[in-house]
């Protein structure tokens, strides 16, 4: 339309017609009514000035610029210091210089990012989310632009990624590709995974995230602002909760939720780490008599390959939590395979507190755990049929499901031995 109104006097008069500009305005600047009125400009002058500066952003603007506002509110309202944690926006010329000092364009979904926040400072807890089992302990820092290029790589297995999130107790990261080396696409957003059967230390496997900042962040937030991730202790947790996730017996409802430990997992060998978080709530309405105890649990884990484990064991987590009505109890454990996907069911056993012979059991609904898409490193001499799916082709004997397997484990990947253990199948 600016570029219309230079062709004749009726397209230059039509052209100012203010409000032909107040839907441009809204639709790729966000303008509000009240932002202009404050601003005390036309929605053309608006216009026009928002895209002498954004105007290279037309595409990605709108669609980031809501979801930084969107999860500012939502977590205005639930865990506000993390506000505290962002960082005003960059200037154009802060992202030109980055770009020369790593040889590299960055996307324009990335840059557009910045231009509204420029990540955060390095705190704790993270605005990328947090994952706390026993004594693991992750929280992924969104990374501010001169932080990222510092850490920017060059070397071989990593060539030509830049870090996007970082964590100061396990230094996991996830990673942006800048260019398509190494059998990566370009701006496709992974987890590192070394291999660990190779010799050469630039194989290195991933767990792929996202195939564009765009993507990758927006569909975060997306799980954040709708509850989809919950808040505990001013903390995003990235536990995903199934809907299908829940058995009801009697007055008592349990419900699960999942979520997949990169930094804790392999694909040479196949170890895939996965925790879980159990809610077993009392209906409120339930009568006082109804009052348990929890005794034991029973545990049915199936993998890919149909093997069965069954686990039996007193209380959990070391605990034999008492249940009244309204009263809600949750606890976390975890779990691997040596296959990609697998799936636990199972149900606890109770004992009445005012009849205390009357024992009864409530079931845990059938709750799957799959490891994200993956790619194994280029640097492997491997088949084409092994590298075309997730579930690859190595065999195992059996799951490795003991805590002293996960000791080993948090060594290879060198993480700082914990002082505890991992409860198992808790």
């Amino acid at each position: 339309i600016y570029s219309c109104c230079y062709l004749s006097r009726r397209l230059n008069q039509l052209s100012s017609h203010d409000p032909l500009w107040k839907r441009h305005c809204k639709k790729y600047w966000l303008i509000s009514d009240e932002e202009k009125s404050q601003r005390n400009q036309s929605w053309k002058t608006i216009f026009i000035s928002s895209y002498s500066d954004l105007g290279r952003y037309i595409r990605y603007y709108a669609t980031l610029k809501k979801a930084w506002d969107d999860l500012e509110k939502y977590l205005g309202q639930r865990c506000p210091r993390m506000i505290g944690s962002l960082k005003e926006s960059v200037r154009e010329e802060d992202l030109d210089a980055v770009e020369a000092q790593i040889g590299c364009k960055l996307p324009d979904d990335y840059r557009c990012s910045f231009r509204i926040h420029n990540g955060q400072k390095l705190v704790v807890p993270g605005l990328m989310g947090s994952m706390a089992l026993s004594n693991h302990y992750r929280s992924e820092d969104l990374l501010d632009i001169d932080t990222a290029a510092g850490g920017f790589q060059q070397r071989l297995g990593l060539k030509q990624c830049l870090p996007l999130t970082f964590c100061i107790h396990t230094g996991l990261s996830q990673y942006m590709a800048l260019e398509s080396v190494e059998g990566r696409n370009k701006y496709e957003i992974f987890y590192q995974c070394p291999d660990q059967m190779a010799r050469n230390p630039s194989a290195i496997d991933m767990f792929i995230t996202g195939t564009s900042y765009l993507e990758w962040f927006t569909s975060y937030v997306n799980k954040v602002v709708t509850g989809g991730y919950p808040i505990i202790r001013d903390q995003i947790f990235r536990y995903v909760h199934d809907k299908e996730c829940v058995a009801t017996t009697g007055d008592i409802t349990v419900s699960v939720s999942t979520s997949f430990l990169p930094e804790l997992s392999s694909v040479h060998p196949p170890h895939y780490f996965f925790t879980y978080r159990i809610r077993i709530e009392m209906s409120k309405d339930a009568l006082p008599e109804k009052a348990c105890q929890l005794d034991s649990r029973y545990w049915r884990i199936t993998n890919a390959k149909g093997d069965v484990e069954e686990v039996q064991g007193p209380g959990v987590v070391g605990e034999f939590p008492i249940i009244s009505p309204g009263r809600v109890y949750e606890y976390t454990s975890c779990t691997t395979f040596s296959t990609t996907s697998g799936y636990m069911e199972g149900y606890y056993t109770f004992h009445c507190l005012y009849y205390k012979d009357k024992f009864f059991n409530v079931t845990i609904p059938r709750f799957h755990m799959v490891c994200p898409t993956f790619k194994v490193s280029t640097a492997r001499m491997v088949s084409r049929d092994e590298t075309n799916h997730n579930e690859y082709a190595v065999d195992e004997d059996e799951d490795s499901t003991d805590t002293d397997e996960y000791e080993d484990r948090r060594r290879v990947l060198d993480i700082p031995a914990p002082s505890g253990r991992c409860p198992r199948h808790t």
